[in-house]
């Protein structure tokens, strides 16, 4: 298990990314363009990403590039579940779960149905708030998080 302090920093990270990482306004047809650009620089990793990203429940984009499967179409519906209970990233979830010293079926959130690990990220629109989510699997955890963040950092232009 990382350190107390690393796992603090990490909690900090991803408040501030869920804090700076918002859109003005979300469609579908945005869900469309966010997820192709998210699929091409997943390119980068080295194994294949399974992506969707839901508005509302809706899946509005999915996309799952040759060498993924089933598997990875549970951990995007777990992540997604995370996202739309916890109104957070399934990474700080995990921070939460990992400070707690519980476990995700001690805070009712059962394994079959919700996971415990980066991937998932809130779809939050400035003034209205989460809408929705961005979920990736196909790599170890913290990596899927980074897949989400680096994509969203270039597509809103952030520095």
């Amino acid at each position: 298990m990382k350190e107390c302090n690393d796992i603090r920093e990490i909690e900090k990270r991803c408040l501030e990314e869920e804090a700076l990482y918002q859109f003005t306004e979300f469609s579908q047809s945005e869900a469309l363009k966010l997820g192709s650009f998210i699929y091409e620089k997943s390119k980068k990793f080295p194994k294949p990403v399974a992506i969707e990203i839901r508005i509302n429940h809706l899946t509005v984009f999915s996309f799952y590039p040759d060498g993924t499967n089933k598997n990875n179409s549970f951990w995007l519906k777990a992540k997604a579940n995370t996202v739309d209970m916890t109104q957070h990233s399934s990474l700080l979830f995990w921070t939460d779960v990992q400070l707690s010293g519980s476990s995700q079926e001690d805070k009712r959130m059962p394994y079959k149905e919700y996971a415990c690990c980066g991937g998932g990220f809130p779809l939050i629109v400035k003034n209205i708030g989460v809408v929705g989510s961005i979920c990736v699997s196909g790599l170890p955890h913290m990596e899927d998080h980074k897949v989400i963040i680096d994509s969203l950092k270039e597509y809103l232009n952030y520095d």
